[in-house]
């Protein structure tokens, strides 16, 4: 088996089950209307599954070639790491996974700055929420999260385990928010980010986006004052100025946009 069919194996074999999950929870929240959401949400899944295959199948060996370059080139804190080597795994979770919202709520706010939006914008161009939402993104985007997402945790001589364990909760809580359910979470939304939290966050406002920058909870958002109640805006329109493209547009957008060739593309949304 050559390695593309292997990465595509593997490709499918992730998001199988997911698959079957988000399902089975259209089933039950939409019922009778489960087939008009998915005519409504057909172009943009289509779009988002030619990411995918961009991202994970076709330039996977790329990605991966990259992350353990990067890997090696830094420079682990050997004190840093034993110390980790020898703390409780519940305390070492924890730490992981405060500290990599951390890194990613400002890794993302960075990307809604004029300089990076066009390429995160690719992201946030999907008019029809589904948990495929979550893999829409430029392949300039996921090889800038690559790069700047572990490499704090992995300095810190953070252990690699707790690094992945933390990266699978984040994976499946964030296609879980990028589904289509209007639910805010009551109470517990309070700490972690809803479906409503992170929609209002695609939000086609330029103000209102601004806000809900975190992937799991809601703590660095509420401390750096971009946390928004999502309740009076349940079921929000989501979209970018210009409107959603085909897979080839998505993948041009960016670089149309820094070349000043499509001006309503380039407009920025709140940090």
């Amino acid at each position: 088996m050559d390695v593309l069919a292997a990465t595509t194996l593997a490709v499918i074999a992730k998001l199988a089950p997911m698959a079957v999950l988000f399902a089975m929870l259209a089933l039950v929240v939409k019922r009778g209307a489960v087939w008009d959401a998915l005519k409504r949400s057909r172009h943009e899944s289509e779009v988002n599954l030619g990411l995918v295959i961009i991202n994970y199948v076709i330039l996977a060996a790329f990605f991966a070639s990259a992350a353990a370059w990067w890997a090696d080139a830094l420079v682990v804190s050997e004190t840093l790491a034993a110390f980790w080597a020898g703390a409780t795994p519940v305390l070492t979770l924890v730490v992981t996974l405060l500290l990599g919202e951390f890194v990613i709520y400002w890794r993302h706010r960075i990307e809604h700055l004029p300089a990076l939006w066009p390429m995160h914008a690719v992201h946030h161009s999907d008019e029809a929420m589904t948990w495929l939402a979550l893999l829409r993104k430029h392949p300039l985007a996921y090889i800038l999260a690559l790069f700047v997402d572990t490499a704090p945790l992995l300095l810190l001589g953070l252990p690699v385990w707790a690094i992945a364990a933390c990266a699978l909760v984040r994976a499946w809580w964030g296609h879980f928010i990028h589904a289509d359910v209007p639910w805010t979470l009551g109470p517990v939304g309070k700490w972690l980010i809803s479906p409503a939290a992170h929609r209002l966050h695609h939000i086609d406002d330029l103000q209102l986006c601004g806000s809900n920058y975190g992937g799991v909870l809601t703590l660095w958002d509420r401390l750096f004052g971009t946390y928004i109640d999502p309740a009076p805006y349940v079921n929000c329109r989501t979209g970018v100025d210009g409107g959603s493209r085909g897979l080839v547009g998505e993948i041009a957008r960016p670089f149309e946009a820094w070349a000043g060739t499509r001006r309503a593309d380039t407009t920025t949304k709140a940090a």
